[in-house]
């Protein structure tokens, strides 16, 4: 018969182990800060707060663009300015038409006495927008002698910028601008930032209407959104 374990028995340096053992496996209190990963949040933290700020200030152009575009009307004031569009050998595309008709509703008004007609053509074109806008008022009954063409510049900011010297030699200091609800508040920007105070005017039955209304206010947030920070002028050249 084998010999009974004594609980007597001393068990030498191996028990002591094992008893150190035993109490460090029970000690489940916590052993410091978890730091695991914490090289990464002063950065993330720094990216989030960066892409917020974005989101924001896109966010707040975006509210700027929607609220612009829904100035239909404008006070007494020395002139309206239609920004061109699209024509087809002298007959003005639908959305430029749009702006027309609108301009000539405010005209018949009473808001301004003069007409200020913008937009140059492309090679191969054989009027200037201003001349097919010119045209297409002239035939919607408003005297010619009050329409004031000019036919330079292919983009808002050059047709507005060959605009300005002419409405100054005639005295006029602020414009009712006429364009289409979504290109509103980036047109009376330039404008502004070229010399002219504005009050805008847009088209209220634009052509440009549901779905296509939208993602063109997103995009001319975008825009805004850039062309505030870089200028008008730098802008232009950078996206045309």
């Amino acid at each position: 018969m084998p010999d009974e374990f004594s609980l007597d028995r001393a068990l030498g340096d191996q028990a002591a182990d094992r008893h150190a053992a035993d109490a460090l496996a029970k000690d489940y209190s916590p052993r410091g800060e978890v730091r695991i990963g914490s090289a990464m949040v002063a950065p993330l933290r720094v990216f989030f707060v960066v892409v917020g700020v974005i989101v924001v200030y896109f966010l707040v152009n975006l509210a700027q663009v929607v609220h612009t575009g829904g100035s239909h009307g404008a006070d007494p004031t020395d002139a309206i300015m239609v920004l061109g569009a699209a024509q087809y050998d002298g007959r003005p595309s639908p959305q430029l038409a749009g702006r027309l008709d609108h301009a000539a509703d405010l005209y018949a008004a009473g808001v301004a006495p003069t007409i200020v007609v913008t937009g140059g053509n492309i090679p191969g074109d054989r009027f200037t927008e201003a001349e097919a806008s010119a045209a297409y008022l002239i035939d919607r009954g408003v005297p010619e002698a009050v329409i004031v063409q000019v036919g330079e510049g292919n983009t808002t900011y050059d047709s507005v910028a060959a605009a300005v010297p002419v409405a100054e030699t005639l005295g006029i200091e602020q414009v009712a601008l006429v364009t289409d609800p979504y290109h509103a508040l980036r047109a009376r920007l330039i404008t502004e930032e070229l010399g002219l105070d504005v009050d805008v005017a847009s088209v209220p039955d634009s052509v440009v209407q549901g779905w296509t209304a939208w993602r063109r206010n997103v995009e001319e947030a975008g825009g805004v959104s850039l062309g505030r920070l870089v200028g008008w002028e730098r802008f232009s050249d950078l996206t045309n």
